[in-house]
């Protein structure tokens, strides 16, 4: 017998924005917009608000719960333990695996030297953060207890300066912030990837910042240039100053800094040591890009190259061939290595909840007013307490007047509940007052005792007074802020890791790169792809690979060592040259340029300009009519700087921009239909990259210039119709012949 076939039940299809979920053999219809609310959102929100991303406070709650453990267990004073004791405990407030605890742990540690100001105090193998092949030992082998600095993290946790919450089983209490004396969220780096954001803070000199804190609470329009001079990373390195760059992050959060390594070259060995690299690389990932270049072809000065890294820390040593130069190939090895690299801020924190990114200004005062509630709250919690203390020794005073007779009270009342109400009817006193007499000893019960204690009543009525004075004037509290940074920054403040490279020398700044040169083709998209392909690759390729709806908009034949300009939304201009990039393939996506050239986020390339020796013209055409023809020579630099602010004008949005060297017709189109033909000649050359330019078309009420494109004579029928002589000009309506056909596109 034939086994019988089941009737399969057909999936119905589903409409636009909508998901089917199967569930108990049945099909129920969601919006794909409910599921988006209802499932993935709060895991969004979870993972911004609870792991990635950090407070006002420096901490993620995954350290702030490790710390809390350890403040705890008493670890602050006492001797190290075990880490595996730490990590058990923490498990109690974060209920993750011991491995995630474990590593979190490793780099908070003195040993790992990630941080400026490390919190844990360490013995045993951490691995180190410039490494990436050392590993940690694991817990049960090293052992931790905090650092001394840690006790200015938890300075009067237990006065009330914070808010207490459950832990996740609701059987013990954690804080939600530590009022932390010093802005640690500045001191130590800081880098986290949430759910459609991220952060980055680089850490800075503790001294430099008290200082610098100290200027804003007493002016917010200190400059923090003159203080805070730049990030001081705990790996050294040389910072290369960019006081535009340095402005912006002090000021948006947002922005690059550069850092290059250190070195020694010892002239008899002929070797050279580096004994600092940038925070954002490892000694194994500069070893493989040597490695690489030396395969290539490209660096021919290296014999020998070893990782020399031991207790007495970081050190590679690269033996050069005789006769090799070791400062320009150094110079060569930061162009071409990580050993010269950039890292990226993005000063993302969480201000009452509420993901923000904020200005190093802007943070340090959010900072201001964090310490200035926790010192509120510690001096209000201080004030009841003696204001309780005060009360109670009012009554003993009145206690004093007749110690006799409150012995008498008490000997004759019948009844043990009854002893309190006849003190307070006996010495007018409330209940707390005779309480507090009640439960004196009656050793105690003499004038001498009794008289110490009342003495104290003066001492806490000016206390009192005081700390009235404190809640009641901002400026005492900011002194008391004031004060404790003045002791941080005498306990632990520490001279700077990171050096300054204020002028690159002449012969770096003049340097150019050995850059073999042959014809190569250059291809840029309109989503902002860029792909450089030899000839010969090209004639061998098919179509080209793009990303789906993206199109080539720039193609040109050009040399490798050619300067490549691209422009950005922005009004910025991002420079490479040809070689910076990978010989590619049509059959390749290309590089995205967002993110090979470090953009801003939302930032896009516009457009490309290739040039060999800067001349010509840029032709930039906005949407209020205007037209600004700028020198290519005004983007030439001296110096390898690779983005230009202020590339051109952002009065208006950008239409159209055209290169070259030789003037020629253009055809623009305005919204009504309106055409005219300029020649560039018409427009004065400018050395002003963001000059506004001149008025080519007069527009109509409403009207806004929509297209412009190199016109080729003859394209057009009546050509003559909308060529002019002088600007600006209204331009021409097309005729019916040309309205029926389709000659230009734009």
């Amino acid at each position: 017998m034939a086994p019988r076939k089941e009737k399969k039940t057909q999936r119905p299809h589903p409409k636009v924005g909508e998901a089917y979920i199967e569930n108990a053999g049945e099909i129920l219809r969601q919006p794909i917009t409910a599921t988006l609310t209802e499932n993935y959102m709060p895991y969004a929100m979870s993972v911004i608000v609870s792991r990635a991303i950090p407070e006002i406070d420096g901490f993620k709650p995954s350290h702030r719960k490790l710390l809390y453990t350890m403040y705890k267990m008493g670890l602050l004073t006492g001797h190290r333990t075990k880490s595996a004791n730490v990590v058990g405990e923490t498990m109690k407030l974060n209920p993750h695996g011991d491995q995630a605890i474990y590593e979190t742990m490793v780099r908070l540690t003195r040993g790992n030297e990630a941080l400026l100001h490390p919190f844990v105090d360490s013995k045993g193998n951490f691995g180190k953060a410039y490494s990436r092949d050392m590993a940690y030992a694991a817990s049960r082998y090293t052992e931790v207890k905090l650092d001394a600095i840690c006790a200015e993290l938890f300075r009067d946790i237990d006065q009330d300066t914070v808010d207490f919450a459950d832990n996740y089983d609701n059987t013990m209490k954690e804080p939600t912030l530590l009022p932390v004396s010093f802005p640690a969220i500045l001191v130590n780096a800081n880098m986290g990837i949430a759910v459609g954001m991220a952060s980055s803070i680089c850490p800075f000199n503790l001294t430099e910042l008290c200082e610098a804190t100290i200027g804003l609470i007493r002016n917010e329009g200190f400059d923090l240039m003159g203080t805070l001079t730049g990030p001081d990373f705990p790996g050294g390195g040389q910072i290369l100053y960019n006081r535009e760059e340095l402005e912006k992050i002090y000021e948006t959060g947002r922005g690059s800094v550069k850092v290059r390594a250190i070195y020694q070259y010892d002239k008899a060995a002929g070797c050279i040591e580096i004994t600092q690299i940038p925070p954002t690389t490892t000694v194994e990932a500069i070893m493989d890009k040597v490695v690489d270049l030396i395969k290539a072809g490209k660096i021919r000065e290296i014999s020998d190259m070893r990782d020399e890294t031991d207790l007495g820390g970081l050190k590679i040593a690269i033996d050069l061939k005789r006769g090799a130069d070791a400062d320009k190939l150094m110079q060569k090895l930061y162009r071409m290595t990580p050993l010269e690299d950039s890292f990226s801020c993005n000063f993302n924190v969480l201000i009452s909840g509420m993901p923000v990114v904020l200005g190093v200004r802007q943070l340090i005062l959010e900072w201001v007013a964090f310490r200035t509630e926790c010192i509120r709250r510690r001096t209000y919690y201080q004030l009841a307490r003696k204001r309780e203390k005060l009360h109670l020794l009012r009554g003993l005073e009145k206690i004093l007047l007749d110690i006799d007779k409150a012995i008498a009270i008490v000997r004759e009342t019948q009844e043990e509940r009854e002893v309190v109400p006849n003190l307070m009817i006996g010495f007018g006193i409330d209940k707390t007052q005779a309480e507090f007499v009640a439960e004196i000893r009656l050793r105690q019960l003499n004038r001498e005792y009794i008289l110490k204690r009342t003495e104290e009543t003066s001492q806490l009525e000016e206390e009192i007074a005081r700390m009235e004075e404190v809640l009641a004037d901002p400026k005492k509290q900011k002194a008391i802020i004031v004060s404790e940074l003045r002791e941080v920054e005498k306990k632990y403040g520490q001279p700077r890791k990171s050096a300054i490279l204020y002028d690159l020398p002449e012969e770096e700044a003049g340097a150019e790169e050995e850059i073999p040169d042959y014809p190569v083709h250059y291809f840029f998209t309109r989503e902002g792809y860029f792909k450089k392909i030899t000839p010969q690759s090209l004639r061998m390729s098919g179509e080209q690979k793009l990303k789906e709806g993206d199109e080539v908009t720039e193609s040109l034949l050009a040399a490798n060592s050619a300067h490549l300009l691209f422009f950005t939304n922005q009004c910025q201009v991002y420079k490479a040259r040809g070689a910076d990039f990978e010989d590619g393939k049509a059959s390749q996506m290309g590089d995205y340029l967002p993110a090979k050239l470090s953009m801003a986020e939302g930032e896009t390339p516009v457009a490309m300009v290739v040039t060999a020796d800067y001349r010509g013209f840029v032709l930039f055409f906005f949407e209020n009519g205007k037209a600004a023809k700028v020198d290519l020579a005004a983007y030439e630099t001296k110096t390898n700087r690779k983005k230009l602010v202020n590339a051109y004008s952002g009065r208006s949005p950008l239409v159209a921009l055209w290169s070259g060297e030789q003037d020629r017709e253009f055809l623009l189109e305005a919204t009504g239909g309106r055409r005219l033909i300029v020649n560039s000649a018409l427009l004065a050359g400018k050395s002003t990259k963001d000059t506004q330019g001149v008025q080519v078309f007069s527009l109509r009420k409403n009207a806004r210039l929509a297209g412009a494109v190199p016109y080729e004579a003859g394209a057009l029928p009546q050509e003559h119709r909308y060529r002019v002589k002088s600007l600006p000009a209204a331009g021409a309506l097309p005729g019916k012949e040309e309205a029926a056909g389709d000659q230009m596109t734009f």
